[in-house]
């Protein structure tokens, strides 16, 4: 009996330990305000697909992917689903231990080139965020393990109560629109309203939110197509180490002429999503013209 309560104790420290090893995601901060003589540009990256080489969070569900599992995450694929509904939805399935969850998440690809960048924007004052509609929870881990754990993370906040299935809450969501579990676009116009031009670099199908407002986009896989098909100026990458190239050269430009066009001004571009386009309260975004969301 005494083995059993021991066991039972430890097996409880450990869960406690598990819930309490990365500390909750928090209402983004506002960006600190452009100061005289600071380079005008922020970065913004996405995470699953793109400081992550896989989708971190679709790895995660792996384990109980089902049919209908499939057919959820092709709707969201295909813009008729909104990511905060099937993440509520994705997290009701996880029975896996948040322990195995995160060392799940650890040994998935990272691009080291993303450290790289980090290091030179910080060195001359230009803000990087990480920006993730995905669960979140693993990401603080990820960029201490990068080097880079002082990049602020704005994403779900993702939590594991001793006991209990997981709980997911939108700190980062916006306030009348419910489509997306994290709002891009806000975030976007946070750093633009600071005084900054913002760069955004992604990869799939919730970027398109951050994409459509950002001010110069550096775009892989999916993102590319939804530019293309939407208009959007862009610039194909691979790896960070093609962005970092690019950061050198604009911080040479700006330093010989800082009215160069090597930093664009930033400006405000229409609303094609949220309650100023959609209405209030939406939870899926419309269908697009001649597709059905049924």
């Amino acid at each position: 009996m005494d083995l059993v309560v021991t066991a039972r104790r430890q097996a409880a420290s450990e869960r406690r330990q598990a819930t309490a090893a990365v500390p909750g995601a928090l209402p983004a901060a506002a960006p600190p305000p452009l100061r005289s003589g600071e380079l005008p540009l922020a970065i913004l990256v996405d995470y699953d697909g793109t400081v992550a080489q896989t989708d971190v969070s679709d790895a995660l569900m792996a384990e109980v992917v089902t049919d209908e599992w499939e057919a959820r995450a092709a709707e969201y694929d295909a813009g008729l689903a909104g990511s905060r509904r099937l993440m509520e939805w994705e997290v009701g399935l996880i029975t896996t231990s948040p322990a195995e969850l995160r060392a799940l998440a650890a040994a998935q690809p990272h691009d080291a080139g993303f450290a790289l960048l980090v290091r030179r924007a910080h060195a001359h004052g230009i803000p990087v965020e990480v920006v993730s509609d995905g669960f979140g929870f693993f990401i603080p881990a990820a960029l201490e393990a990068m080097g880079v754990g002082d990049v602020p993370v704005v994403s779900a906040d993702t939590t594991f109560p001793a006991g209990d299935h997981p709980r997911i809450a939108f700190p980062n969501g916006h306030p009348r629109c419910f489509v997306c579990g994290t709002c891009k676009r806000a975030r976007v116009q946070a750093h633009q309203a600071a005084g900054r031009a913002v760069a955004f670099v992604g990869d799939g199908e919730s970027d398109r939110y951050a994409a459509g407002y950002a001010d110069i986009v550096f775009a892989k896989h999916a993102l590319v197509r939804l530019c293309v098909e939407n208009g959007w100026p862009f610039r194909r990458w691979t790896e960070f180490t093609e962005i970092d190239s690019w950061l050198t050269g604009v911080i040479a430009a700006w330093r010989s002429d800082p009215d160069s066009a090597a930093i664009p001004r930033p400006e405000p571009k229409p609303f094609f999503c949220g309650p100023e386009v959609w209405g209030e309260g939406l939870w899926d975004p419309p269908a697009p013209a001649g597709r059905s969301g049924g």
